[in-house]
């Protein structure tokens, strides 16, 4: 059993490098004991409520391992992701992550394993270490607050911070800070080593004095600034700790005002809300033509104004006005489309846009008198998502579908018709629960919710998207067909279906 001493100081560097001459010498990993230090399983394993004991800083030197001629020697080849990879994972607390490391690294080599194999139980442990030694790097480098220490008449600015990070990540977290503020000296001091920067060089030593730094005048001014950019109407707790958590609270100045901040979070946010303004914009305004309130009874002379007043879902936030159905009162027969296209929306008027010219065609053929018709839509405002100056068709959602289904009820009771065309799965879903298998339901006769008959077809939004021309042709004889005889079963040519 070869027992390895590493430094606390370049520990990474020195497991690389005994690795190599272990595998070079072909000892197993199963034949090595990892120590880092003075003794004992790990810099970290300490770590508690206790004063920190001072590191041993002294290592054992490289063992000068003879090869054993009846031993293998392990070329190392690796791929470039898992050497830093496992370096980093080299910064976890975990006592047995050398042990680990030196294993992974000979079955990489002699392709016994592949690389981020999470089936692999080591290398799902050691990839999991790697993404905690990476997140309290992080911590680190987003929660060290500086303090400054400058003596009078120095020639360079100093500053110093004390830091509890989880890991020994010290050697691995502190270049950011090298690279970020090497215009100023600095220290960071951790519970087992100490990070210095002075005239622009970097080092390391053990940590002696662990009293924290004196408090600086100008964290006042730091903390002025934190209560000012903290938004009441934008608080969520949760993911505040969940990015901050609370165990680094102590040494960060801020942190002192959180409590308060969170406290009076509900009523700033209706102080802010109190305080905007209440008349709108005149630019908005013309922008946003006035919209009449919606009125509690409403017939089909006064839909069209309170469908352009209606808020029940967000859809008619965005379009440009509602769209009413037309036709007769006393209708025979009720053709219900899914929504509003954009023609539709700038118009006010059901079926004029592209899909309005399918239905109308298809209508003439089959014998159906629209004016004699009442047509309507199952959703009354335009739903899209701009793209350019485009505006794409979005399907609406259930819940918009069930809100909207109050207006279209309305008509029903309105106009009375002997017979619904259920045009496409939107209108079907309205009036039937059920937008499932559309194409397998097409010229079939179901009852709505309430027992009345609807007719289910295509509608001609769906022809249009087809891209085959014979695939057309077919689907607009089909809706034809679904007219015709919804003009008979009206006409009472077809019996009750």
């Amino acid at each position: 059993m070869h027992l390895i001493r590493l430094p606390v100081i370049g520990t990474v560097a020195a497991w690389r490098d005994t690795v190599r001459a272990l595998a070079g010498a072909g000892v197993p990993a199963d034949a090595v004991l990892w120590q880092v230090g003075g003794g004992g399983d790990d810099l970290f394993a300490a770590v508690g409520p206790t004063p920190y004991p001072i590191p041993d800083l002294t290592p054992d030197p490289i063992p000068d391992l003879t090869p054993d001629p009846a031993a293998r020697a392990v070329p190392l080849t690796l791929p470039r992701e898992a050497v830093s990879a496992i370096e980093t994972a080299l910064c976890h607390a975990d006592p047995q992550r050398f042990a680990r490391a030196h294993d992974l690294v000979l079955r990489l080599s002699r392709r016994e394993v592949r690389w981020a194999d999470r089936s692999d139980p080591a290398m799902r442990r050691l990839l999991a270490q790697e993404k905690a030694v990476r997140r309290d790097i992080h911590k680190m480098h987003a929660f060290v607050r500086f303090r400054e220490v400058s003596l009078p008449d120095a020639p360079r600015r100093a500053f110093a911070a004390w830091f509890e990070p989880e890991h020994p990540i010290v050697e691995a977290a502190t270049p950011f800070f090298a690279k970020r503020f090497g215009d100023m000296d600095w220290v960071i001091v951790t519970p087992a080593l100490t990070a210095r920067f002075e005239g622009r060089a970097l080092a390391f030593e053990a940590t002696v004095d662990r009293s924290p730094p004196p408090e600086d005048a100008t964290e006042a001014l730091w903390c002025t600034y934190f209560a000012s950019i903290f938004n009441p109407a934008r608080l969520m707790v949760s993911a505040m700790t969940s990015e901050m958590p609370k165990k680094y609270w102590k040494n960060l100045p801020e942190a002192a005002l959180i409590p308060a901040l969170i406290r009076d979070a509900p009523a700033r946010a209706r102080a802010m809300q109190e305080a905007m303004p209440t008349l709108e914009l005149a630019h908005v305004a013309r922008l946003r033509p006035q919209r009449p309130a919606l009125v509690s009874h409403v017939g089909l002379n006064d839909l069209k104004s309170a469908l352009d007043a209606c808020r029940r879902c967000p859809i008619g936030v965005c379009a440009t006005q509602g769209v009413a159905g037309e036709g007769p009162r006393k209708a025979a027969l009720m053709i219900v489309g899914e929504q509003p296209g954009d023609a539709e929306d700038l118009a006010g008027r059901p079926f004029v846009g592209p899909a309005g010219q399918v239905f109308d065609r298809c209508a003439k053929a089959a014998g159906v008198d629209r004016r004699a018709s009442y047509v309507t839509n199952a959703v009354k405002h335009f739903k899209f998502e701009p793209r350019g100056k485009r505006r794409l068709h979005q399907r609406p959602t259930h819940d918009e579908i069930s809100i909207c289904r109050w207006w279209l009820d309305l008509e029903r009771r309105e106009v009375e018709p002997g017979l619904l065309v259920a045009m496409g799965a939107t209108a079907a879903g309205a009036l039937t629960g059920s937008d499932a298998n559309l194409l397998a339901r097409r010229g079939k006769v179901e009852t709505t919710m309430d027992g009345s008959r609807v007719l289910i077809t295509l509608h001609p939004s769906y022809i249009l998207r087809l891209q085959d021309r014979n695939a057309q042709a077919l689907a607009e004889r089909q809706l034809t067909d679904d007219l015709r005889l919804a003009t008979q079963i009206v006409a009472g040519r077809a019996g009750q279906a």
